[in-house]
């Protein structure tokens, strides 16, 4: 694990307390994590590097609780998310973590502004305020001329920052950015880690960023090295 500089002595938003993940594959037991420990403290940005298979992956759905561990334990806001029913789990994790996807994960069928409002319905936000809130996010990125678009009408880039909007419709702590430049030229690539970049430094936003490229890992403040499900100390 490496810094680059400790921006943060709050307790951390999330913690990873020897957190195991195993799969079964039939009869075949696979364990994508074995003991990982880890904490992200907020206003950091962390980047979380690795080969294949070092449990990446597994990892940012741990640290995004979209998934629970095998054993050990995952605190989010100091609360145990093991605990929580599914329900108020997504609640909890639509009102403090925003998700950036290497594939964009938009849906096809709708507008740009319409993707934008799609996580504030499940946050009961009232229809007005999130159109509202979904056109000044999409003009932050630099796509207001370009809101009523849907995402085949738009280059990966254009889709990229919309998925940076939708991402913080919601006004998280946290942001997840999986491979974020993963399908991007590297033009684009920059201008998305600028964009991150801001957000971390002027909106105190909380990155957690998995990449397989150390240039891009370059942006972070800190990076957690995997290697075979833990955290690799050398």
């Amino acid at each position: 694990m490496t810094a680059k500089k400790a921006k943060c002595t709050e307790k951390p938003i999330i913690k990873l307390e020897d957190v195991w993940k195993v799969y079964k594959m039939g009869k075949v037991e696979v364990q994508a994590l074995r003991g990982l420990s880890l904490e992200i403290y907020p206003c950091e940005f962390v980047a979380i590097m690795g080969p294949s298979g070092s449990g990446k992956s597994t990892t940012m759905n741990m640290v995004g609780c979209l998934d629970i561990p095998t054993k050990g334990k995952i605190l989010l806001e100091d609360r145990d998310i093991s605990e929580l029913h599914e329900s108020d789990l997504a609640q909890i994790r639509g009102r403090v973590i925003g998700f950036v996807f290497q594939q964009f994960n938009l849906i096809p069928s709708l507008t740009a502004l319409e993707n934008v409002m799609l996580p504030m319905i499940f946050q009961d936000i009232p229809s007005f305020e999130r159109e509202g809130r979904a056109g000044k996010l999409l003009k932050m990125v630099g796509l207001g001329d370009r809101m009523n678009h849907r995402p085949n009408e738009l280059s990966g880039g254009e889709q990229q920052r919309v998925a940076m909007a939708r991402a913080l419709s919601n006004n998280p702590r946290v942001i997840l950015a999986d491979e974020p430049t993963g399908n991007l030229d590297t033009k684009t690539g920059k201008e998305v880690m600028l964009m991150l970049t801001k957000l971390h430094e002027e909106e105190s936003k909380t990155i957690v960023m998995v990449t397989h490229d150390p240039n891009v890992a370059s942006y972070a403040d800190r990076t957690i090295k995997l290697e075979d499900g833990r955290v690799d100390e050398n």
